[in-house]
């Protein structure tokens, strides 16, 4: 994908920053002139029911702020909080595009049915392919967690 678009939109919980919540991100900067990173909330981390502890808001915002400082974007970008699992998406001019991992695309769909309901035209959806570990599986917080594998998809020894 080539294409160019003026703002992006990417969220999520972003705890345990890795290796694919890395590619997530890239690619939103890649095709985004500016980009929009909703950070759940505390709140909404609790809701969303993950099978293990949550680093705070205040530390999972302090590492994604130093991964955008290390890639050299951070002026292209703007974290908000996200309080709700669909955040500023359903509101008018909010981004042309949002940028969702494969695990991620049916809410995407749902923000985009939502967008069509209230007659706001839909954002391009990127999908990008979960990031595989070294043993093939997705890269993830929970994994990770587990300390079945490190952030950069290591499968860590028993």
């Amino acid at each position: 994908m080539n294409q160019k678009f003026k703002t992006v939109i990417v969220g999520g919980t972003f705890d345990e920053l890795h290796k694919g919540h890395k590619a997530l991100l890239i690619k939103a900067f890649e095709i985004g002139d500016r980009v929009t990173i909703g950070l759940s909330t505390n709140e909404l981390a609790h809701k969303i029911k993950k099978n293990h502890e949550v680093a705070t808001y205040k530390k999972r915002l302090r590492e994604l702020n130093d991964f955008l400082k290390e890639q050299g974007v951070s002026g292209k970008a703007k974290i908000v909080p996200l309080k709700t699992p669909y955040g500023i998406t359903l509101s008018k001019g909010c981004a042309e595009a949002l940028v969702v991992s494969r695990e991620t695309e049916a809410r995407a769909r749902e923000i985009n049915q939502k967008r069509k309901a209230k007659g706001l035209s839909p954002l391009h959806v990127i999908v990008i392919e979960m990031v595989p570990a070294e043993n093939h599986l997705a890269i993830s917080t929970t994994r990770i967690r587990h300390k079945k594998i490190d952030r950069e998809g290591r499968v860590l020894k028993s």
